[in-house]
């Protein structure tokens, strides 16, 4: 069975008509709910203490009240027997989405009373805070659901994806004192706050550049040597996706590797951040309830 996955470069041409067909996809599913946006702000189809607008609501709510379940399911043995953390933190997240997205829909994209308004921008601020911690849970785990990424993990992972860069630098001798001088740049702990940050926030992105630039000098060395040796085409072609992979590993690993400390202190002041978030909404939530049915 084919395993498809988003994380890297696309391993198979399956693979990668697959991630094509998933992005078209999300980006119809948005623009499908773009559109119903629209029209229920526009249209008035329905209000939102109608019979349609109150279960839109209430199941919404259950939704993101469930969301306390997940924190419970890490803390309290018994409820191990209740699934994997892997199978809970996706309804998490499809609870974090879905919820959110229901409320909406039943506010018809309106901030009526105040209490309702208070509960809305607190949903607004937890599904925002839940955006910013699904960003940076990606950088400190392997893949979406995978396990939690150690610094033993990136550095076995750069050291693999070193040692079979030996190819790839027999191609050109400029090619390795390039790729070790931005290995040397990113694990540098020297400089002030500011450009610490900077380097951060900009590591992948010159990691990219640089990448591509040796990936256009390896494929030129590959074709000159192609032409005088002559041979089947595919040869350089098979030969150039893998020196390929194997830059775009290499780099990737050692953006991972000399972030990952950085990424875990992001997510556990996230965390910090994220819990309170989400207390305030249950609190606005209920207010909004009470307010609605003694009123």
């Amino acid at each position: 069975m084919t395993v498809i996955s988003m994380e890297g470069a696309a391993k198979t041409p399956v693979e990668k008509a697959f991630r094509g067909v998933w992005r078209i996809s999300i980006a119809l599913l948005v623009g499908v709910l773009a559109f119903l946006a629209w029209l229920v702000r526009r249209a008035n189809l329905y209000e939102a203490g109608s019979d349609f607008g109150y279960n839109l609501g209430l199941i919404g709510g259950l939704l993101m009240l469930s969301l306390l379940l997940y924190p419970l399911r890490k803390r309290v043995g018994w409820l191990e027997r209740t699934g994997s953390m892997n199978a809970w933190f996706k309804y998490h997240m499809v609870a974090g989405i879905g919820g959110p997205l229901l409320v909406l829909f039943h506010s018809t994209f309106r901030t009526g009373s105040l209490n309702g308004a208070m509960a809305l921008y607190a949903m607004l601020l937890v599904a925002a805070s839940g955006v910013v911690g699904r960003f940076i849970y990606r950088h400190i785990h392997r893949g979406l659901y995978g396990h939690q990424l150690t610094l033993a993990d990136v550095s076995d992972d750069l050291k693999a994806s070193a040692d079979i860069m030996g190819s790839v630098f027999a191609l050109r001798a400029d090619i390795e004192p390039r790729l070790q001088a931005f290995r040397d740049m990113a694990f540098d702990p020297s400089g002030n706050v500011g450009a610490r940050i900077w380097k951060f926030v900009t590591l992948r992105w010159r990691g990219r550049i640089l990448a591509r630039e040796v990936r256009e000098d390896a494929k030129s060395a590959l074709r000159r040597q192609w032409r005088r040796q002559g041979g089947n085409r595919s040869v350089f072609v098979n030969n150039y996706q893998m020196a390929r992979e194997d830059i775009d590993r290499y780099l990737d690993a050692v953006v991972k590797a000399s972030q990952l400390k950085i990424w875990e202190k992001l997510f556990s002041y996230w965390h910090v951040v994220h819990v309170p978030f989400l207390y305030l909404l249950v609190f606005s939530g209920v207010v909004h309830v009470v307010a609605v049915h003694m009123y």
